[in-house]
Order: structure tokens, then sequence, then C-alpha cells
């Protein structure tokens, strides 16, 4: 059997918690002057992948 690879492009995005993944939120890159300061302020931080998204992303970081 071949070694298992990570992905790197994922390794950078997601990180293993206790409960699942953790992912940065989207939408916070650009054309930000039509955006109000509630919902910018709300796209800080972190959220958990979708429960339908978790084998994908435990195929892509097998070590994690």
């Amino acid at each position: 059997m071949p070694k298992l690879k990570t992905n790197r492009a994922a390794a950078k995005r997601f990180r293993k918690t206790a409960n699942g993944f953790k992912r940065g939120q989207s939408q916070k890159r650009h054309i930000l002057t039509k955006k109000s300061s509630k919902r910018k302020r709300q796209l800080r931080g972190t959220t958990m992948v979708a429960k339908q998204d978790l084998v994908r992303l435990e195929q892509l970081l097998p070590h994690s």
C-alpha cells in the first residue's frame, strides 16, 4: 500500500476538533463596502463543517 497523503490545501483551511472540523467563514475578502457592519462582524471567527461533508474531509485529511 502506498502512503496516504494529506491534501495540503485542505490542511490549511480546516482544523480537527473533538466534535469534527472547524473552518473559517466565507464572504469576508472583498466588496466589503456594501456589507453592513453587523454582517461583517458576524462573519468573523470560525464555524463547524456540516456533517454531510465530514466523510470527504476525513479522506482529504487522513492523519488529523
